[in-house]
């Protein structure tokens, strides 16, 4: 079985990083820390990368996948911005907090059947500085078998994807938490799972409530 480059992420070298950001770019398959829990990802654009993440999590094909980006320059990139996420952004970027917006013409192909896309950029400062390399948004999701409880420690994690995914960063024992979604495509915004950041907290950001 052909293993894993295994690397701590907060160890990695600007050439590593560079190197790792050109594999992911170029279709490679990688798990990774977040600040909220373990992530399994590839190039959004990337259409056979995206296939191998559903069979190594054996998730349905109607199950979305969010996209990591770097900054809300990147975003702007993908999507219609709005004066509501740029509410958001301000208050909870980088952090846990998913926001989902309607694609613009270059973020078309990313929908796969969907109405939006769902955007974060994560609060994990070696992640942070990976993804600001890439060219491409991240396609990702949680490292773990659809379904199934997520995977935490990174002894765990390596033990279950070594040989499935081309690329394995460590980052030690993370939390179990993943981050809330808010539904930003209609003018009232829609809270589709309340998790790190609190509905309070997103209603007072607004100035509004959610559904």
């Amino acid at each position: 079985m052909k293993k894993s480059l295994i690397c701590p992420i907060n160890a990695l070298t600007s050439r590593q990083m560079r190197e790792i950001a050109a594999r992911l770019d170029a279709g490679a398959v990688a798990v990774y820390p977040t600040d909220t829990v373990y992530g399994i990802g590839a190039n959004a654009f990337d259409e056979q990368a995206i296939r191998r993440i559903y069979e190594i999590k054996q998730r349905p094909a109607g199950c979305a996948l969010q996209l990591l980006i770097g900054s809300v320059s990147q975003a702007r990139e993908i999507v219609q911005w709005t004066e509501q996420a740029e509410q958001l952004a301000r208050a909870y970027w980088p952090g846990a907090l998913t926001m989902i917006l309607r694609p613009n013409e270059k973020g078309q192909p990313l929908r796969r059947g969907f109405e939006g896309l769902g955007l974060r950029v994560p609060a994990y400062a070696a992640l942070t500085r990976l993804l600001e390399k890439l060219n491409n948004p991240l396609a990702s999701t949680s490292a773990n078998l659809h379904g199934q409880p997520v995977i935490a420690s990174e002894e765990e994690l390596v033990r279950f994807f070594d040989g499935k995914v081309d690329v394995i960063l460590t980052g030690g024992t993370l939390g179990t938490r993943a981050s809330s979604v808010i539904d930003l495509c209609t003018p009232q915004p829609h809270l589709l799972r309340e998790e790190a950041v609190p509905r309070a907290a997103l209603e007072k950001t607004l100035a509004k409530p959610i559904k």
